[in-house]
């Protein structure tokens, strides 16, 4: 069954309340072994075109780095697309555009992945240069200040010159000051322009090792001829000193923190509510996932119908739930409707809340919520690129492969009474940051 076609029963799905999962997911079957220097490898072959992927999945994010040298994480994403030894500068991204393939990176608080797709006669080309990337960067004082000024620039596309633009950073260390969620992984760029050429490298020699990383292969390949390629490429590099993993201390939240913030980027008043919620594989985190579908995912969720389509006194509300390594945050976000009084509207999220903490969800909702959890989980591994990513993710994070094909089974255990229970548990509390956003007088008065 095609992906189009899995959607179209998902959607169906929602519609009549029928189970999609067990009649068309078929678990993604993989290979996985360790190297001697301590590379953990997946391999998942998937024939049915001539397309392969990598994912280099390395355990280092923003909140491995000193809180005096925040960025060092996003840096190395930006550094690793200058040259090696063996490629000169800049041509990383060459190689792959003449073999007709896409890469890319990104970087989060617990980790920082490589990613490249790719026909596969171009599979060994990748795996060479993702194992140069690996120890034999070129990490050198151009090269540094190359990237300082991409990095620079990025923040101020995304934070500075953006409506709202540096909520998630307030919002972070707001919630969980004095921790290593405390900073966003774009960093300070002051940080990063006092850092020195042997602290960078310092970094790169302590996080860039294979006995710090998860490589997958996915796709159509040779598994007798890939495990060659591995062992030639990647079975040379030198495995790094053991990694000492960072335990979250999570300082204890002593009531309500507010904060106003005049933009003169916004044109409307927006409203950021963040409550601490659960850290990756918590079994409470299943039940908030649906819960927050239920609460403002999407225009058919509880807050949007209110606030948007009834009340009209916001042009947006949704919510970005984060489940991290060590800790977890669900934020709610509305955005006023022109001539709206953001108290209103934020008064109005803490009703649609209170009314599922006093009332429970609908058997419809409820219904609906575990159809969106099993669209997700299908729609989520629908290319070999996709099921590389979560695979990585499987066993970086849980050191359990398999949770790949078994975590719907978590959806599935949650039960109504569960979804109102976490929602008194996590929202239930005065222990929240609430960060609202209004636009200058001088765009008030145009």
């Amino acid at each position: 069954m095609t992906l189009r076609q899995l959607l179209a029963v998902a959607i169906i799905a929602a519609l009549t309340g029928t189970a999609v999962y067990a009649q068309n997911y078929k678990p993604l079957k993989y290979t996985e072994y360790t190297l001697p220097n301590g590379l953990q490898v997946i391999l998942h072959r998937d024939n049915s075109v001539p397309i392969a992927a990598t994912v280099l999945h390395y355990k280092v994010g923003s909140r491995y780095e000193d809180p005096a040298r925040t960025g060092f994480a996003h840096f190395f994403e930006h550094l690793m697309f200058e040259g090696t030894d063996s490629i000169p500068r800049g041509g990383v991204g060459d190689i792959f555009q003449r073999a007709g393939g896409e890469l890319n990176a990104f970087t989060s608080f617990d980790k920082t992945v490589y990613h490249v797709k790719l026909p596969s006669n171009g599979l060994q080309l990748a795996m060479w240069v993702d194992a140069q990337r690996m120890r034999d960067l070129r990490v050198d004082t151009i090269g540094i200040e190359t990237q300082r000024g991409v990095v620079k620039e990025e923040r101020k596309q995304r934070y500075d010159n953006s409506p709202y633009g540096v909520w998630n950073e307030k919002m972070f260390t707001l919630l969980f000051k004095g921790s290593g969620y405390g900073w966003t992984p774009i960093g300070s760029s002051q940080h990063i322009d006092v850092a020195s050429l042997k602290e960078f490298r310092d970094f790169y020699d302590q996080y860039y090792v294979p006995n710090n990383a998860v490589l997958v292969v996915s796709g159509d390949f040779d598994e007798n001829e890939v495990r060659k390629y591995i062992d030639v490429y990647y079975g040379s590099r030198p495995r790094g000193k053991d990694i000492q993993r960072p335990v979250v201390a999570m300082p204890a939240m002593n009531g309500e923190i507010r904060e106003t913030i005049n933009d003169n980027k916004a044109q409307l008043p927006g409203l950021f509510i963040g409550y601490r919620g659960v850290k990756l594989g918590d079994p409470d985190g299943y039940a908030m996932e649906m819960l927050t579908d239920i609460l403002a995912n999407g225009e058919s969720s509880r807050m949007y119908r209110r606030l948007v389509d009834k009340e009209q006194v916001a042009v947006q509300a949704s919510t970005f739930p984060y489940q991290l390594e060590q800790a977890g945050a669900i934020v709610l976000v509305g955005i006023a409707a022109p001539g709206a009084d953001i108290a209103k509207v934020e008064n109005l999220m803490y009703a649609e809340i209170d009314s599922v903490i006093k009332n429970g969800v609908t058997d419809a909702e409820f219904q609906k919520a575990k159809n969106i959890a099993e669209m997700k989980f299908i729609s989520g591994k629908k290319g070999v690129l996709e099921n590389a990513l979560a695979l990585a993710d499987a066993k970086a994070t849980f050191n359990n492969t398999d949770y790949v094909n078994t975590e719907i089974q978590n959806f599935y255990r949650v039960t109504k009474a569960d979804l109102q229970r976490v929602a008194k548990k996590y929202f239930e509390t005065k222990n929240r940051v609430v960060l609202t956003f209004m636009p200058s007088a001088e765009k008030k008065k145009k």
